[in-house]
């Protein structure tokens, strides 16, 4: 007789399976989707039917509770094919698994049965004058009738052109608040996007002018026993786009010949990818390790993230300029993914937090520095 862990691993082993195999049909349309600047409907509309929406949410709320190590290892996959769509999922994912949550004492299962039923949802934090900081909002909502008003603006929010929901904060009474916020004429899309990387993903900035952040729609505050879907999400991005990048380095070191030989035979070329290739392993052991003490419920996982968010960032801009070098000339041409690994590993160092809070972060523990001195 098999476990309730053998059981739920069995079927997050399924479930990875099928994922693995949309992600080939993902890989082809990649390049026309960042061509054309589009968001890849389709590919998203092929992940909640194979069961990943409700695998994503937690037992409690209806879904079937995916460990971190096999969500881990989704978004890898997924973002190895096609990152603009696993930015899609984790930012989508992390917006209605959060509302389901933040909500369930007071409303019930109303976001959690939306998002099973694949409604759209889309992650609406980061504000301009905010910086990194996307948990601790600048922006004032003051009290209306039937909740709050807020006049600002929401940056780089992910798919929102489709979504039905967004996941929301704003100061209420001097504390940062989270709401669902269903978007209506009062929220409109500033139309300056045109991004370098990640193009499918169309980040847009939203303004809100005098938005009803409705009270029966309010969350309460995270804790730290929620699912941590996008900071548990955001490495495994920047190491499938460096999977990816790795993978077309090699083939085109293999199949590229010089003076007669294959590319892949001159030593300098080798002794690159090796250290690309370990420093890369080295990241994903880091990640995983993360990832196995969020599932045994040790606190330090956090921390853990933060590390391999840091790392995964680096590395993967570093493989992709490798792969750029190797390439020379035709990795630069537009024909190439060698230039999309590029551009889309390049993103993931801006996405907060960004490398640069990163780096402050990590080196304050390692060095003992505190806010009092």
């Amino acid at each position: 007789m098999t476990t309730p862990l053998a059981d739920q691993a069995a079927d997050e082993q399924q479930l990875l399976s099928r994922v693995r195999d949309l992600a080939a049909g993902f890989a082809a349309e990649a390049a026309g989707y960042d061509e054309r600047a589009e968001i890849p409907l389709e590919a998203l509309d092929a992940l909640h039917a194979a069961g990943v929406t409700r695998a994503l949410l937690p037992a409690y709320l209806g879904g079937t509770g995916l460990s971190y190590r096999a969500y881990g290892e989704l978004v890898r996959v997924v973002a190895k094919a096609d990152p603009s769509v696993a930015t899609i999922l984790t930012m989508h994912a992390g917006a209605g698994v959060a509302l389901a949550e933040l909500t369930h004492d007071t409303l019930g299962d109303f976001f959690a049965q939306e998002f099973l039923a694949g409604k759209r949802f889309a992650n609406a934090l980061s504000e301009p004058t905010s910086g990194n900081r996307f948990l601790i909002p600048q922006q004032e909502a003051l009290a209306a009738e039937g909740g709050w008003r807020l006049d600002g603006a929401k940056r780089f929010v992910s798919a929102s052109e489709i979504a039905d929901y967004l996941l929301v904060n704003a100061l209420v009474d001097g504390v940062p608040t989270f709401f669902g916020v269903a978007p209506d004429e009062s929220v409109a899309i500033i139309p300056i996007w045109d991004t370098l990387g990640l193009r499918a993903t169309r980040s847009q900035l939203l303004s809100f002018n005098q938005t009803l952040l409705r009270a029966d729609y309010r969350g309460r505050a995270l804790l730290p026993t929620d699912f941590q879907i996008i900071p548990a999400g955001l490495p495994a991005i920047s190491l499938g786009v460096a999977d990816a990048a790795l993978a077309a380095l090699a083939d085109h070191a293999a199949t590229r010949v010089i003076l007669g030989a294959p590319l892949s035979h001159q030593q300098w070329v080798q002794h690159a990818t090796a250290d690309a290739a370990v420093r890369l392993a080295a990241a994903h052991a880091l990640y995983d390790q993360a990832l196995r003490l969020a599932d045994e419920g040790n606190p330090a996982y956090f921390g853990g993230l933060i590390q391999a968010k840091y790392l995964a960032n680096k590395v993967a801009v570093d493989v992709a300029q490798l792969g750029v070098r190797v390439g020379g000339a035709s990795g630069y041409l537009k024909t190439s993914p060698i230039q999309r690994h590029l551009r889309d590993a390049e993103a993931g160092q801006l996405m907060a937090y960004s490398t640069e809070v990163l780096a402050t972060e990590i080196g304050k523990q390692v060095l003992g520095v505190t806010e009092e001195g």
